[in-house]
């Protein structure tokens, strides 16, 4: 005769001991209705495979009092942030926990304040986790998820200028108000922001965000990415979705060209080329700024 399951099993990750508990043997487990989850830790194959489970999981392996943190924490925030690679978590000091496959343990200090619940998950509130994240050595990374969070309001700049100012002298403070400086509410994909963040590291002026262009008539055109309003120059970053929009996209050049707009157009590609795409906009504005004869 089949052996029911409890109902227990049925609704999440659990150890063996739990499902000894319950009745049900290591030996029952060895067939196709379970999944192996981790050692000693399994879940029932009806439940889907995905980014919860593999939290679920991962929280029921750490101590009570850990916290899910960095991008972890920020994906379960809402952020487009990849939660599993690997799976981040903040365990308080003076917690004795063993490393986890999969996962990075960060050891610090975790007050009540910093602690929220979301989605049946422990993680650091959002100035906790804009901050870890943001207080990184990769100050173009960190200005990113800063710019992600604010542009999605998870925190706000008061918010984040606040925290700065009471942290003197922590660890990762100085990194953390250099991104903060640069970041902008205003930028709407990573990878804009990675194009905006290498024209500041080359020491070219900031570029306007997000900016309405017109022809003579007052007739909209169209919205620059980054703009440098002093000589007309539309500086944009093509993504994955550029091809299935080509026709649109060049009636629109065309019609920002005829208009006298000038504009640059970059790849992921050309970001990976160290100084292409700084160098390519400081030549423009040189030759844009310079007499005609």
């Amino acid at each position: 005769m089949r052996r029911a399951v409890p109902a227990e099993l049925r609704m999440g990750p659990f150890t063996v001991p739990e499902a000894r508990n319950l009745g049900f043997r290591w030996r029952n487990l060895q067939t196709t209705s379970w999944r192996r989850l981790s050692r000693g830790q399994y879940a029932s194959t009806q439940i889907p495979d995905d980014i919860e489970l593999q939290l679920r999981a991962a929280q029921q392996r750490l101590p009570d009092r850990s916290a899910f943190s960095g991008r972890t924490a920020a994906w379960i925030l809402g952020l487009d942030l990849s939660p599993c690679d690997p799976i981040e978590a903040t365990v308080p000091r003076g917690i004795s926990v063993r490393s986890r496959a999969g996962m990075k343990i960060r050891r610090a200090v975790l007050v009540d304040g910093d602690v929220i619940q979301r989605r049946g998950f422990r993680l650091t509130n959002p100035v906790r986790t804009v901050t870890d994240l943001g207080s990184g050595r990769d100050l173009t990374e960190s200005v990113v998820t800063i710019d992600m969070a604010l542009h999605a309001g998870l925190i706000d700049v008061r918010a984040l200028n606040g925290h700065i100012e009471k942290s003197a002298g922590v660890k990762g403070i100085r990194r953390l108000r250099r991104a903060a400086g640069l970041a902008d509410s205003r930028s709407e994909s990573p990878m804009e922001t990675r194009l905006r963040v290498q024209l500041m590291n080359a020491r070219l002026s900031a570029p306007e965000l997000q900016v309405d262009l017109h022809d003579s008539t007052g007739r909209f055109l169209g919205r620059a990415d980054l703009y440098y309003s002093d000589v007309r120059l539309v500086v944009e970053f093509d993504g994955q979705n550029h091809k299935d929009r080509i026709p649109a996209d060049l009636r629109r050049q065309n019609a920002l060209l005829n208009a006298g707009y000038h504009i640059l157009r970059f790849t992921a590609g050309d970001l990976q080329v160290r100084g292409l795409v700084a160098g390519q906009v400081r030549r423009a504005r040189q030759m844009l700024t310079r007499p005609v004869r």
